[in-house]
């Protein structure tokens, strides 16, 4: 048989298809025999020629001993384009942000060294041998920890991710973001975080009567202090001490970290020190002059602690190019809901025209990323590609449109409206609006994920 005969006979083999515009079924590719890309099936006596080719004579690699050990591991240089994008604000030099490269990544955790940063003035150099965690307020027993004391308690980890409360702001434009995925989307990021339920001390402090806030603020000169209800601290709130295994890093908090899984990452109080317990919120300048918004109806939204449904596709993705001829492509993308579990994620491959179930990664875990793929046979026609969310409350992420009426024309936090990628004959993608912003009303360009 000539060689690619087979790839080119599966490739023209009937399939499957789930909606408009080439979406296939979401079970594809785990039924297996279907070639992808430029992979060539050879022949015997092809293999044989090949064989010879790329055994004899061996690569450099091969010929001369590896590199020694060392004490902590780095990324191949041949990976060092996968870094975070960093934004700085242009009038103070460390408050700013950093994005996770979301679309040069797979599965669901994201490294450490990748996960996204937002600081307010910069990241504080803490000894974790004089840093203490100050329990107050409203209690009866007023306590204190050095690290080492909690590190005596019964630990527990949980996958969840954290996402900025001005991730995707850029959205809000009326002129669509050129921004790859991740530089547009990535103030979010997913990870196993490992410390003490925050319930156990706080019945340690036992509140008193009439209590139903926690005032959290951290040790960074900005004093960043933010405003909790009780029920979530008693809930699955946690004092992290360890990120994917291993000891905070700086940039995400170390030594101590309060998560609130689903929550807004302002409220995930990075280097903390101090937990007041008290009968109302501080109303700090992170809780009213931001995180705030006016709504058409003239009300401000407050307190929008929850990070509501919201699914990305990181490949393909804006900037990127289907670089083979038309054929079989796999999309996939992140989904996530502050409010527990994905439930399913839709794909359209026809600007929303039809809908197919995507296949989504196992676990599927509560306020966690969860990977979806779907097998996509490209024409090489334009295409306009979306994912579509809906969390385990039945919560369905809304098109661009559906967001702009409810929340109107001054919003900046939790946009969380279906992205639009659109690939055109040459198979460049790029990101678009399906509707005419021209009427929805003016608004100040937004700048960057951050406040």
């Amino acid at each position: 048989m000539a060689r690619g005969d087979n790839r080119d006979k599966q490739l023209s083999a009937p399939t499957e298809f789930a909606a408009g515009n080439g979406l296939l079924d979401r079970r594809l590719f785990l039924q297996g025999g279907m070639a992808i890309g430029s992979a060539m099936l050879l022949s015997g006596t092809d293999a044989a020629a090949a064989g010879e080719t790329a055994i004899d004579p061996r690569p450099k690699w091969m010929r001369e001993p590896g590199a020694e050990f060392r004490p902590y591991g780095f990324p191949s240089l041949h990976e060092d384009e996968v870094v975070r994008f960093a934004s700085p604000n242009r009038v103070m030099r460390n408050n700013g942000a950093s994005w996770t490269p979301l679309h040069l990544l797979e599965g669901t955790i994201t490294p450490n060294g990748l996960h996204f940063e937002r600081h307010h003035n910069g990241v504080p150099s803490l000894d974790p041998e004089q840093h203490r965690l100050l329990i107050h307020g409203l209690v009866a027993r007023p306590l204190e920890f050095f690290m080492s004391d909690l590190l005596r308690y019964p630990l527990r980890s949980q996958i969840c991710f954290l996402e900025c409360g001005g991730n995707s702001n850029a959205g809000w434009n009326r002129i669509p973001s050129t921004a790859e995925a991740g530089y547009f989307h990535g103030l979010a990021s997913c990870s196993e975080w490992t410390g003490v339920p925050l319930a156990t001390l706080l019945h340690e402090a036992q509140p008193g009567e009439g209590v139903r806030w926690l005032i959290a603020e951290g040790a960074d000169a900005f004093a960043m202090h933010v405003s909790i209800p009780l029920e979530k601290a008693m809930g699955d709130a946690m004092l992290a001490l360890y990120q994917n295994g291993e000891r905070l890093r700086p940039e995400n908090g170390y030594p101590l970290r309060l998560i609130l899984p689903g929550w807004e990452g302002v409220l995930n109080v990075k280097w903390l020190r101090r937990l007041e317990l008290s009968d109302r919120p501080a109303m700090a300048r992170n809780e009213t002059a931001r995180y705030t918004e006016l709504l058409p109806s003239g009300k401000a939204r407050i307190f929008s602690f929850v990070m509501e449904a919201k699914s990305l596709i990181t490949s393909p993705s804006s900037g990127m190019v289907l670089r083979q001829r038309p054929g079989l492509y796999q999309i996939t993308g992140l989904a996530w809901s502050g409010r527990g579990r994905i439930r399913q994620v839709d794909v359209s491959a026809d600007s929303g025209k039809t809908w197919a179930p995507a296949e989504l990664q196992e676990p599927v875990l509560p306020k966690s990323f969860t990977r979806f793929r779907i097998p996509w046979r490209w024409s090489g026609a334009p295409a306009v590609l979306k994912s579509r969310a809906v969390d385990e409350t039945g919560y369905v992420q809304p098109e661009r449109k559906v967001l702009l009426a409810e929340r109107g024309r001054h919003g900046f936090y939790h946009y969380n409206a279906i992205v639009n990628w659109a690939v055109d004959e040459q198979g460049s993608v790029s990101h678009v609006y399906d509707d005419d912003d021209q009427d929805l009303g003016d608004h100040p360009p937004v700048d960057a994920g951050w406040d």
